[in-house]
């Protein structure tokens, strides 16, 4: 019995997982493909603008590169051909999916990993604060393994469990609070993946609890780390609600275009309001549903993939025109 319990676990740990494994292969394959087989078919993707509603596409270009005028790269500038594919991980695949398209010799600053400020040049980043100047950041897709995992919720609303789950690494002192003031509350399964701070209760450390798991709660907390939080696609694209604070950074998903209580429950700050939410939310199932509808809608305008590729095509076009390089292969 405990084996057969075993195998299950394994498997639904799996179910919603993207394999790393395939992702570095596909990588590593693609290095193998010539550059000028991307260059030659640039002009025709992007010529595929026509199939689409362009306005839309204009708009979200604007949104990730909010640079309106022309800019002097500085001299640690980089090329493609700089970066090291062993070195930088899955965010130099994201990256060469795009650059390829262009000439080797194109110049650009990048940041890989969590940005906690906003670069002093305009520089491709995976995230950025919503709110003050931020046009410096130019959002592109960036460590889309990790946080671009999109999934089929097969449970119904109905069908789930009356509570709130969390699992996550507590690190940041919101994320310390909320635990330690919850994790006793019945209506919460809360669980922390790292060893608590000193003196914290060592209860709270919780073995892995897959997505598949998590999926059959009606209340699934989305709380931001060092940036964005990595499980709120995958909320957003469920049949559970997501429950969360207004959000403080964003990524190539537009966390900052989120409107709360139409995509999201929104939390007060000190998450006072959680539990008659969770009461809310649970008597006016209607309400919940139009929430995940909602969320389920917003989350489709990432998944047509041609698109994506486009809208990245042209998001670094433009930063190669403001930054006077020619874009001509």
């Amino acid at each position: 019995m405990q084996l057969t319990e075993k195998i299950k676990k394994r498997l639904l740990a799996r179910k919603y997982k993207k394999s790393k494994m395939l992702f570095y292969l596909k990588g590593m394959l693609n290095v193998l493909i010539p550059d000028i087989y991307y260059r030659n078919r640039r002009r025709s993707l992007l010529d595929t603008i026509s199939r689409y509603d362009t306005n839309y596409i204009q708009k979200r270009v604007a949104y990730y590169n909010k640079k309106i005028s022309s800019f002097t790269l500085g001299t640690d500038a980089l090329r493609l051909n700089d970066l090291s594919a062993r070195q930088q991980s899955s965010y130099y695949f994201d990256l060469q999916e795009y650059l390829r398209y262009f000439s080797p010799n194109r110049s650009f600053h990048r940041e890989f990993g969590d940005v906690m400020q906003v670069p002093s040049r305009p520089t491709f980043v995976k995230n950025r604060p919503i709110s003050g100047n931020n046009e410096n950041a130019i959002l592109l897709k960036f460590n889309k393994i990790r946080h671009f995992n999109f999934i089929n919720d097969h449970l119904s609303f109905t069908e789930k469990s009356n509570r709130l789950v969390w699992r996550g690494k507590a690190g940041k002192p919101h994320r310390i609070e909320f635990i330690k003031k919850h994790f006793n509350n019945p209506l919460f399964d809360l669980g922390q993946s790292n060893t608590p701070e000193p003196g914290g209760d060592p209860a709270r450390q919780k073995a892995f609890m897959s997505i598949a798991e998590q999926l059959r709660f009606k209340f699934i907390l989305s709380i931001e780390g060092n940036d964005v939080a990595t499980n709120l696609k995958w909320i957003m694209s469920s049949n559970s609600l997501c429950f969360m604070r207004k959000p403080r950074n964003e990524t190539w998903y537009m966390e900052g275009t989120l409107q709360p209580d139409i995509h999201y429950v929104l939390l007060k700050d000190d998450y006072s309001d959680i539990e008659s939410k969770m009461e809310y939310y649970t008597r006016n199932e209607n309400a919940a549903l139009e929430i995940i509808k909602q969320a389920n809608e917003y989350t489709k305008q990432f998944q047509d993939k041609q698109r994506e590729t486009l809208i990245g095509l042209l998001v670094i076009q433009q930063y190669f025109q403001q930054s006077g390089q020619d874009i001509l292969p």
